[in-house]
């Protein structure tokens, strides 16, 4: 079984998580914080080459790793990490490879978590679904007849870049709505909830509203089985679920809203087993 062992990297715009994968499971891992501020972007590589050694033995066949950028899936470049400044262009593909001299897979990270709810988590008995991560941005991996759909600039499933009022759905549907619109981190927000705080439960509420806007705006283009929300936004779905729906109700063909699961990823590991997957 070991020599069936890959490595699975979640890679964010604080931290770096890396895992040792067998079968579907990881068997130790090790996380990182990285300093996503530093100008010299070799320092930045030079942290995730740090986390892939600490789980590094001769059974690794192969690495995979998800960022959050559009990437050239091919080459193994990334582009334009907009939490990451100093990314502009980087050769991950070859730096890592040259370093372990094992086969690199990279990809998108939200397409990493769409795979790894496919594969290993809520999405696994449906042949077409989407992964939507909100956090600190929005975006979604797509999965159309059990394989991961990324276009051709691996850039489908950029939800969060489509145009929505005066601006754009990340605007109004990540973590960063609670900060511009009401000054308040999305975590305060949540505790003040869990106290039953009216206020906190409008602004809840509202958020709701503009992500069901978003949902609607992906089963137009999509029509998806299931949707499977993950990120830091998503733990605070009981709050804002009524009015998600609510909103949903307004959708053209209320027997696709009938038929459509809204699930919430159980499990926090899936980031770093989809990166694993990406091996296959």
């Amino acid at each position: 079984m070991e020599n069936k062992a890959v490595i699975g990297v979640d890679l964010g715009a604080t931290k770096v998580r890396a895992g040792k994968i067998v079968d579907g499971t990881i068997i130790s891992d090790s996380y990182l914080r990285i300093s996503a501020k530093a100008e010299d972007p070799f320092a930045i590589i030079n942290e995730v080459i740090s986390s892939i050694r600490a789980v590094h033995d001769s059974s690794i066949h192969a690495i995979g790793i998800g960022v959050p950028s559009v990437v050239d899936a091919i080459a193994g470049i990334v582009y334009d990490v907009q939490n990451i400044p100093s990314w502009k262009e980087v050769h991950l593909k070859a730096a890592l490879e040259h370093e372990f001299q094992l086969p690199v897979s990279i990809n998108n990270d939200a397409n990493c978590f769409a795979l790894g709810e496919h594969r290993f988590g809520l999405g696994q008995s449906y042949d077409n679904m989407i992964g939507l991560i909100i956090g600190t941005g929005v975006a979604g991996g797509i999965i159309i007849n059990h394989q991961l759909y990324v276009g051709h600039n691996c850039g489908a499933g950029e939800f969060g870049m489509m145009p929505y009022l005066d601006h754009y759905y990340e605007y109004y549907c990540s973590g960063q709505f609670f900060e511009r619109w009401y000054h308040l981190p999305g975590e305060e927000v949540t505790q003040l909830a869990e106290k039953g705080d009216q206020n906190a439960l409008k602004i809840f509420n509202e958020y709701g509203r503009h992500l069901g806007n978003a949902i609607k705006a992906i089963l137009y283009a999509y029509d998806p089985a299931c949707i499977i929300l993950g990120g830091s936004v998503s733990k605070s779905f009981r709050f804002f679920e009524v009015a998600l729906r609510q909103q949903l109700n307004e959708f053209v063909y209320p027997k696709s809203i009938r038929r459509l699961k809204i699930e919430v990823s159980r499990n926090p590991d899936i980031p770093v087993l989809g990166a694993g997957a990406l091996c296959e």
